[in-house]
């Protein structure tokens, strides 16, 4: 990394579920980074809350196993993984037992200059509960954070139930709703690109625009455990990141990088997508569910072969397709085609900005014709920017164009490792910048426009489509945007 670390204030992060896989494979490794490129040292605490009855030497063990299994060798030091792990402590508690509840006292220190945050890495159900032992306790404050990881809710009205639970104990500004996504490097370049430049933001809108892109493909199965069954694709991908980076590409210029400027922008757009209810869901969805196939060369099962006995014949779905669009006066006509799946032919994550057709050719269309300029925004794997340009073909003879990309490659311009988004949100918690989360009538708004489709979904009579796992997902998906005159893009970044 670069020497533009700024260290942050000594904290207090105390992490409800610390044992469990999301601490050990997304926080510990994110910490020991921020930690190894100075952003806080040993005057910062980290203190581990389950039920599992844990010494401190037990948790600092966890944490060494983490590093040593989650961090890159070339990152580890012995030296510094020694200071890192010194910084953890560790208090066994089962919140959901008021008679038995444990003290934080020992390890919660009381200056008002530590930073206090709680990570509550646990199920949504256990978030009301852990708020009632911090407020019962004395253990909040004015100025604590506290951190929540998805899902928050399956629904509309079971996310205002989790959030006014939260909201008894603790104001808006103090809660940070974590969508990793908007840690991504590439995510926040988004803005750079847009709002950093003067080039994109007067051809950033209809006229220029013919439509939009969005994919988070995976190629990993959703698991043998059925956890993903309660969820699907809808709730577990769309609802969250892929409705967060449309909100990225389509809302308007804020006023100011401030947390809520930000999120009011983000809000007017969630506002004005057009519902997609009744009849429509059939002509602007497509969900499918993978049966087996192959993936990276080798023979994978079907979901329905994955699933526990007694979920089998689930109607699950494991991709989605969306054709969305934002009713305002930029993006009138503009379609945002949303697509997410699991067992897919490649891990990537993308946004395709294509424009228009040039209004009028002066060339021959035997010399090659224009292609219509295109802006592929790389998120996973391989980060970076490429614009798709048109210029003529080198060499002697006749005017001949080809289409090229300019090509910003992070790993071959920075020539540094990327930051995993965990190490910029865990930290910015500790900032008290809420910009890259989510604010309550954000999460509100998303679920207002995801509950219809939903609903119809779960009142139709026909299953999803099947794809073979390996695939781009079912047939219906590719028919979405072609009746459009348009096709996915997936061809090489």
């Amino acid at each position: 990394m670069s020497a533009r670390i700024i260290p942050v204030q000594p904290f207090d992060y105390v992490v409800f579920g610390a044992t469990g896989d999301l601490t050990k494979r997304k926080l510990i490794p994110a910490l020991y980074h921020r930690f190894a490129d100075g952003q806080f040292d040993e005057r910062s605490r980290i203190i581990g809350v389950s039920r599992s009855e844990l010494s401190d030497a037990d948790f600092q063990k966890i944490a060494r196993e983490a590093v040593t299994e989650f961090v890159g060798k070339e990152y580890r030091d012995e030296k510094t993984l020694a200071r890192f792990v010194s910084c953890f402590s560790y208090v066994a508690n089962d919140v959901t037992d008021q008679a038995g509840w444990a003290d934080l006292e020992k390890t919660l220190r009381t200056d008002p200059e530590i930073v206090r945050a709680f990570y509550l890495a646990v199920a949504p159900s256990l978030f009301g509960p852990i708020c009632d032992y911090l407020d019962n306790k004395g253990y909040w404050r004015r100025d604590a954070r506290v951190v929540v990881e998805k899902p928050l809710g399956h629904d509309l009205e079971s996310s205002m139930e989790i959030n006014d639970q939260i909201s008894e104990v603790f104001a808006e500004d103090q809660v940070y709703r974590i969508d990793h996504y908007l840690g991504k490097e590439t995510v926040q370049n988004l803005l750079a690109l847009r709002f950093g430049n003067i080039l994109f933001e007067p051809i950033w809108d209809a006229a220029h625009i013919d439509h939009v892109q969005i994919t988070v493909a995976e190629d990993v199965g959703a698991g043998t455990r059925g956890y993903y069954d309660d969820s699907g694709a809808l709730r577990d991908m769309v609802q969250n990141h892929l409705m967060q980076l449309l909100c990225l590409v389509a809302m308007e210029p804020p006023a100011s990088d401030d947390a809520n400027a930000l999120r009011d922008e983000k809000l007017k757009v969630l506002r004005s997508l057009k519902p997609i209810t009744g009849d429509n869901v059939a002509r602007a969805t497509v969900r499918g569910q993978y049966r087996g196939g192959a993936v990276n060369g080798g023979s994978v099962a079907g979901y329905q072969d994955e699933l526990p006995a007694e979920k089998r014949g689930s109607r699950t779905e494991t991709f989605v397709a969306i054709k969305a669009e934002v009713e305002n006066w930029r993006w009138s006509g503009v379609p945002f085609y949303l697509r997410t799946g699991k067992r897919l032919a490649n891990r990537v994550s993308e946004i395709v900005i294509q424009f228009r057709a040039i209004p009028h050719s002066i060339f021959d269309h035997a010399e090659g014709a224009p292609k219509a300029n295109r802006l592929v925004i790389r998120l996973q794997p391989d980060e970076g920017v490429k614009l798709f340009l048109m210029i003529k073909d080198p060499g002697p003879g006749g005017m001949r164009l080809r289409e090229v990309p300019l090509n910003l490659s992070f790993a071959e311009t920075f020539h540094e490792r990327t930051p995993e988004a965990y190490e910029r949100l865990l930290l910015d918690v500790i900032r008290g910048n809420q910009t890259l989360f989510m604010r309550r009538d954000e999460l509100e708004a998303a679920w207002r426009w995801i509950d219809p489709i939903r609903q119809a979904w779960d009142n139709a009579s026909d299953a999803p489509q099947t794809y073979t796992a390996g695939t781009w997902g079912p047939t219906g998906s590719v028919a979405l945007i072609e009746r459009d005159g348009r096709t996915w893009h997936e061809g090489d970044y």
